[in-house]
């Protein structure tokens, strides 16, 4: 794959995205955004997220220069290094209004960058209870590997 012609930055990819809402220790539902991207582009990805201020998954993930783009209720993209690293979900990702109302609380979304393979095979055709689990095993496995990058970044709505 490559940059997309126009110099844009934007990477087309292969990707898997995904938004959650989780309940933090203060009682308030926090947004998620947790994306993995093939072999190919996962270095590119983890230096534009680095780049970006986002550090191992490990204690409070810190603010980052990063910025989730949202339009009428979906995910569009994430941006990040001041805009030169622009990285879309496609198609993109629809948004639920909870998922949206979180995000729009300080301190923005949560963005997981996760290594190729996180997502475990045959994960769609579970029900959503055990596809929850089993991606929190694989999700959890990463982390404590030291694979895992997180930070929060801004919310833009257009």
């Amino acid at each position: 794959m490559a940059d997309d012609p126009s110099g844009g930055g934007r990477r087309a990819a292969p990707m898997v995205w995904a938004l959650a809402v989780r309940e933090g220790p203060d009682g308030r539902s926090a947004a998620e955004a947790i994306v993995e991207v093939g072999q190919d582009w996962y270095g590119e990805l983890v230096a534009d997220a680095m780049d970006s201020g986002f550090v191992l998954a490990a204690g409070d993930p810190p603010a980052t220069t990063g910025v989730v783009e949202v339009s009428d209720g979906w995910f569009e993209r994430l941006v990040m290094v001041g805009g030169r690293g622009v990285w879309e979900p496609h198609p993109p990702v629809q948004a639920s209004p909870v998922w949206l109302a979180a995000a729009a609380e300080p301190p923005g979304v949560l963005v997981l960058v996760v290594p190729p393979g996180t997502w475990p095979p045959g994960l769609m055709g579970l029900d959503p209870m055990q596809q929850a689990e089993a991606f929190g095993r694989s999700l959890e496995a990463a982390r404590v590997r030291g694979l895992v990058l997180h930070g929060t970044a801004a919310v833009v709505v257009h």
